[in-house]
């Protein structure tokens, strides 16, 4: 049996739901899961089974209607927004599928953002963003804007700024699913090398079982309840 490590984020019987009009609509149901440092998850399910929102509460983007969501240890319910954010901002990194960068700023000011809000002076944010850069290929493109760079390229940016926080986790949305499958494979590489190499947990989103069975253990959800998951026998 495994020995369990420091869980760095975890949800208890977490339920989310939204408002349609009148109707109160439940994303997720009652789900519980923990994930622990230096692990490789994929969430998988069909589309409107409570992926995105289960790794929308387990990064803090959203608070739970029910139950319990913890990062680092720390209920998100007991934060203040601001709390929440400085929370966030130590313990997560975020790769999402549209990339999410500032089409007016450079690579290297992209990757640096997250450094302004814990108030690093800017020659040592633009340092650590271009060690980063380098790490993940990009040294050359560090001036260019997100326009002037391809879809893995953006891609590639978007890891080294989760990164430059030297996060505990990384929350991976869809990663590749606006990559071509030669870029694809690369930002997966990267990532299970992060993983791999520095510990860093990773929790892929996806819908594609070829990419669910690279991670370590495998969640399916259906219906916003968790049907099945291959880490149960250890943990």
């Amino acid at each position: 049996m495994t020995a369990r490590t420091a869980a760095v984020v975890e949800a208890r019987q977490a339920s989310r739901d939204y408002r349609v009009g009148t109707a109160a609509v439940a994303a997720l149901r009652g789900v519980s899961l923990r994930i622990d440092r230096g692990e490789h998850v994929a969430l998988t399910g069909p589309s409107g089974s409570g992926k995105s929102t289960l790794m929308h509460l387990l990064g803090g983007l959203e608070r739970p209607t029910a139950g319990q969501v913890l990062i680092d240890g720390q209920d998100v319910a007991a934060l203040p927004a601001t709390g929440l954010a400085r929370l966030r901002n130590g313990v997560i990194g975020f790769v999402f599928q549209s990339f999410h960068l500032q089409p007016q700023a450079t690579a290297v000011d992209n990757v640096a953002l997250p450094l302004v809000y814990r108030g690093v002076p800017g020659p040592q944010r633009r340092r650590r963003a271009l060690e980063l850069l380098d790490r993940v290929g990009l040294a050359h493109r560090a001036q260019h804007r997100p326009g002037q760079l391809s879809g893995g390229e953006q891609q590639r940016v978007a890891v080294a700024r989760a990164l430059i926080t030297e996060p505990a986790v990384l929350l991976a949305d869809e990663p590749t699913g606006n990559l071509d499958s030669v870029a694809g494979e690369q930002v997966l590489s990267l990532l299970e090398e992060l993983n791999a190499e520095r510990g860093v947990a990773l929790a892929i989103v996806t819908h594609e079982h070829r990419i669910a069975d690279r991670a370590a253990r495998q969640v399916v959800l259906h219906d916003g309840r968790i049907t099945a998951d291959t880490g149960t026998e250890w943990r």
